[in-house]
């Protein structure tokens, strides 16, 4: 899906993500549309000087400007400062030759010392390196920024902390930051780790450039309400099928009546123990031929025997919705695939890091690139689990989570995921829809669970998650 400028005068929705040629091309249609450069620039010092002022208090400034144009913002962000009383102080790593920055810079009359030498003061700006970095710091820089950073009592980053990734996340010899300030709209080093971690609490810096997006930040979903109307069928009967390890697929259950299925049934040919005295025991067999089934959760704890492949068979076939997890993913492939794009039902893929790496290889590109790449190959909805899910469509459509609580790296927790999204699914919501929303839900269980959470607690949270959501 093609980038596409909004008319002037629209800010980008504050949950698009760009990536920075994306967003040099955003700027460029606004330059087009009679907006100079050095406007742009002035918009942007002028956005974080008041990002300084609101949450600095007005206390002495230090700003460290790059010879680019991320330096050139913070130059006008000096002189904007300067004439509401501030005392700001500039340490340069260069000085801009040409251009916007230069005629910036140029315009600041006060004092420039090097960047090696200055102390810090309460409040750092970090204006360095914006989102053109390709390679690392070095690592007289990177100490030099970092101790001036570490000195202050509120660090700013303009755009993205320099050295990271703008587009991939990956560190550059960066330095965390207490605030990030994103012109314009927000960028894939924002959401992706590590760089995420480094930028602090994140706000957008509204510069006039618009542009419309694939690629957003996953926000609270709408979620469907039941009706006067509603039975149990209607609000979908979710099918959990049972293997080696039947509390994976005990979780995945519980979680799917957590979530608000109309009735979860979980298929095993093992003696049931264990669960609420709602949820529905049944044979392997019977579970998979109930024509009644919206939804099939197949992978916590299946195993990866023969008996467990035809399983996967089976429900491939099925014109149920399809939720593959756990040990499935490691019994499909290609050929799968092919079957996947021409389903009824929609098949949505849960792989945290190595699965994904088994099943689809290392690859290349960001972690918004490779699950992209996976849902196109596949047919099927992607959720690339790990603290920066990424969920992704064939259509190119992609969200990225909110940062997760890091409690959630413990056993159990991608099955009570499973369930949710096959909650989602049999309530009626389009598979990236039950995906994203199933995301979030469980990232909000997650955090009103609080620390040292087993996924047991998730599933107890979730009522209160999804009310959150009403």
């Amino acid at each position: 899906m093609p980038l596409r400028a909004k008319p002037m005068g629209m800010n980008a929705s504050p949950d698009a993500i760009l990536t920075a040629d994306e967003m040099r091309a955003a700027e460029q249609h606004a330059v087009v549309a009679g907006v100079s450069i050095a406007a742009l620039m002035e918009r942007a010092g002028t956005a974080v000087a008041e990002a300084v002022w609101r949450y600095g208090g007005g206390r002495p400034t230090l700003i460290l400007c790059g010879p680019g144009n991320n330096g050139g913002d913070g130059y006008v962000a000096a002189r904007v400062l300067a004439k509401r009383g501030v005392d700001v102080r500039i340490a340069a790593l260069g000085v801009p030759k040409q251009g916007p920055a230069a005629e910036a810079a140029s315009a600041w009359l006060g004092k420039v010392e090097p960047l090696s030498d200055a102390t810090p003061p309460p409040i750092v700006i970090d204006a360095v390196f914006g989102t053109g970095l390709s390679g690392p710091l070095g690592a007289p820089l990177a100490a030099a920024i970092a101790r001036i950073i570490n000195g202050a009592r509120f660090s700013l980053a303009v755009d993205v902390p320099s050295g990271v990734d703008t587009d991939n996340g990956s560190t550059l010899g960066a330095s965390r930051v207490d605030m990030t300030l994103a012109l314009g709209a927000l960028k894939p080093a924002h959401v992706l780790q590590p760089s995420a971690g480094l930028c602090g609490h994140i706000r957008i810096g509204e510069i006039g450039v618009a542009a419309e997006s694939p690629v957003m930040r996953l926000g609270k979903p709408a979620l469907p309400l039941p009706h006067a109307s509603d039975h149990k069928y209607s609000r979908g009967l979710v099918t959990v099928i049972s293997g080696e390890l039947p509390g994976a697929a005990l979780l995945a259950a519980l979680a799917a009546q957590r979530a608000g299925a109309g009735y979860v049934v979980l298929g095993g040919d093992e003696p049931p123990t264990g669960g609420t005295m709602a949820l529905v025991h049944r044979s392997i067999d019977d579970a998979m031929l109930d024509k009644r089934t919206r939804v099939i959760i197949l992978g916590p704890g299946i195993g990866r025997t023969p008996a467990a492949r035809a399983l996967i068979d089976q429900a491939i076939h099925a014109d149920a919705a399809l939720v593959l997890d756990a040990d499935a993913l490691h019994l499909i492939g290609e050929e799968d695939f092919r079957v996947f794009h021409r389903r009824t039902g929609p098949v949505v893929l849960t792989p945290h890091a190595g699965e994904f790496d088994a099943l689809f290889g290392r690859g290349s590109g960001s972690k918004i690139d490779r699950a992209r790449a996976a849902a196109r190959l596949t047919g099927a909805k992607i959720i690339f689990k790990g603290a920066d899910t990424v969920v992704a469509s064939s259509d190119g459509r992609v969200a990225v989570g909110p940062s997760a609580s890091h409690w959630l790296a413990s056993a159990g927790t991608g099955d009570v995921l499973a369930g949710i999204v096959g909650a989602m699914l049999g309530q009626g919501l389009g598979a990236f829809e039950a995906a994203t929303a199933a995301v979030w839900l469980h990232g909000e269980a997650a955090r009103r669970a609080g620390p040292a959470l087993i996924a047991d607690d998730l599933c107890a949270h979730l009522p209160a998650a999804i009310g959150a959501c009403q």
